[in-house]
């Protein structure tokens, strides 16, 4: 049997490594015209826009807690500003602050004028039609984490907490023109990690979720 020397041995191998190459780069050279067509297929699907529209938008609005945190919590203002991307023909993103106040009528605490400061980062995905260019229908969810602040009448009652939230929410944009815009929504949020206050009388948290209804005022760019 002819033995093969080491000079001829590499050759061989080196000729086989260049061939598999070779059928490598072949490979991928037929294939990247289909996935370039795949990519584009799926970015007409999801319409996804160059230049996604941009903007700020205020919001004002009244909500409060439910559940065992409602019992003693009133309805309370709110204040946002939000930062917004749409992104895409039908769906959109919001970056956004809230504060709200929310009063305490309980008979653990002396002070009438005792409140719960809460403030919120969150953000939320929107997705929903434009009709006739002006009108815009949207449902939304997200993630938020929210710190509770009791004002110093009621510190030795509640306390301050940190929460997560999921908001839901649902609502509808109006268009004047191709710069402003006004709405209404209303955003239910399911809460976490809820340690603010105990029941009346036990030594078990109060739980709940809280429900915010909001009118937007904004700009896009």
């Amino acid at each position: 049997m002819p033995t093969l020397s080491l000079t001829e041995t590499s050759g061989r191998y080196a000729m086989r490594r260049s061939m598999v190459g070779g059928v490598a780069v072949a490979a991928m050279a037929l294939a990247s015209p289909a996935f370039a067509i795949e990519a584009q297929r799926v970015a007409g699907a999801l319409d996804m826009k160059k230049e996604p529209e941009v903007g700020m938008d205020v919001r004002l609005g009244l909500g409060s807690f439910t559940g065992d945190l409602g019992e003693d919590v009133g309805v309370g203002a709110t204040f946002g500003i939000n930062a917004d991307a749409q992104a895409w023909k039908y769906v959109g993103i919001e970056v956004g602050y809230e504060l709200q106040r929310l009063p305490i009528d309980s008979r653990r605490i002396d002070d009438e004028d005792a409140g719960l400061w809460r403030n919120n980062f969150g953000v939320l995905a929107k997705a929903g039609p434009l009709i006739d260019q002006k009108w815009r229908p949207f449902v939304g969810a997200g993630f938020g984490l929210s710190y509770l602040d009791p004002s110093d009448g009621a510190d030795d009652v509640y306390q301050n907490d940190w929460m997560t939230e999921i908001p839901l929410a649902a609502g509808v944009d109006y268009r004047f023109g191709s710069v402003l815009f006004a709405g209404a929504r209303a955003t239910y949020r399911l809460l976490g990690g809820e340690d603010v206050v105990d029941r009346p009388g036990t030594n078990s948290a109060a739980k709940g979720s809280l429900f915010n209804a909001n009118l937007t005022l904004g700009g896009r760019f």
